[in-house]
């Protein structure tokens, strides 16, 4: 088992979702049930996936539960491009999260392949 608090993956995950709920409450309110809730729901579901996955007894379950996390980012970044497609965020906040979400995949992805299943 791995304490997930320890985990860089989780940490920068957290910093993500608290950057998409402060980008979201400037989308407009008939998207409260929209973008600005799927993108929130997505970018918790990350460093959920990692926590819970780290309570898995075997790194064939963790595995499954960071490919999971994965997913929920690219659904964020399509989400983030589609937000940018509205006019809801400008270049350089999309710029800014993409970066941060590429850093995120790429750590998780690298962290993943580094398990025993």
């Amino acid at each position: 088992m791995h304490r997930f608090k320890d985990l860089e993956i989780w940490k920068l995950s957290r910093q993500l979702c608290s950057q998409i709920y402060l980008t979201t409450s400037n989308f407009p309110d008939n998207e409260k049930f929209g973008l600005t809730n799927q993108l929130r729901r997505a970018s918790v579901s990350v460093p959920s996936n990692i926590a819970e996955g780290c309570s898995r007894s075997s790194d064939k379950d963790f595995s499954r539960f960071l490919e999971i996390a994965i997913g929920s980012l690219y659904e964020i970044e399509t989400q983030l491009l589609i937000a940018f497609d509205l006019g809801y965020i400008n270049q350089t906040k999309l710029d800014e999260l993409l970066f941060n979400l590429d850093i995120i995949i790429k750590m998780t992805s690298k962290f993943r392949s580094t398990l025993k299943i």
